[in-house]
């Protein structure tokens, strides 16, 4: 079984920056996609950011606007996720998401539990 945890969230002021990350743990074979989810009340989970392991290629949500950057660690199984130009709408709970093979080479995905970021004065 593979877990996700993610850290980092917290409290930040308007055009403050957060860094994000989230570590693998478990039995992975590979690593496959790697990405950051984000949800507020009453709404759906968004995608925000993701790589594709194998060509390294990163795809961003629209509102992103190059104020974030997604990178992975795959010797540390590690994401992350550098926030800068916070912005109050970017207050949510952020999750991070992950898809692969396990042991024996069985296809995964799996969600961490989430992390609030609020950004606020």
């Amino acid at each position: 079984q593979v877990h996700l945890v993610e850290s980092g969230g917290g409290l930040v002021q308007p055009g403050g920056s957060l860094r994000l990350s989230c570590a693998a743990s478990g039995q992975i074979f590979a690593l496959g996609t790697l990405a950051w989810y984000r949800q507020t009340p009453g709404n759906r989970r968004e995608s925000v950011a993701e790589i594709s392991v194998r060509d390294n290629t990163k795809n961003y949500a629209g509102f992103v606007a190059g104020r974030f950057a997604i990178d992975g660690d795959m010797d540390k199984k590690m994401v992350y996720l550098e926030m800068d130009n916070l912005k109050a709408e970017d207050t949510a709970v952020y999750y991070c998401y992950v898809k692969g093979l396990a042991a024996w080479r069985q296809p995964f995905d799996a969600w961490g539990q989430g992390t609030q970021v609020t950004v606020s004065s």
